[in-house]
């Protein structure tokens, strides 16, 4: 008899809907080191800062922010309206 138990199986629904929830919590620490990027940059050849550049950057990575929580938002409505179903509830469709 092998001492190894079997492979754990987890189906495919519920395995994408844990990466989904952790990557949702793992967006604001990736928007932390995102934003806190432009302070490890080198400094232009010119005394004053480069705010133009860095200004922009700051815009570009909220509105990607904006943007990933609104897609990880739209892949776990369903899955997360399904949860909250009682168990034994008919479904909405018929």
């Amino acid at each position: 008899m092998s001492l190894t138990p079997p492979p754990l199986f987890l189906a495919r629904r519920s395995y994408r809907r844990r990466r989904l929830m952790d990557a949702a919590r793992l967006l604001p620490l990736l928007g932390l080191v995102l934003f806190l990027l432009p302070v490890l940059w080198r400094p232009a050849a010119t005394a004053e800062p480069d705010t133009a550049r860095g200004g922009l950057y700051l815009f570009i990575v909220w509105a990607g922010l904006i943007l990933a929580a609104y897609g990880l938002s739209r892949g776990l409505g369903p899955a997360l309206a399904e949860e909250d179903k009682p168990e034994g509830a008919p479904d909405a469709e018929g």
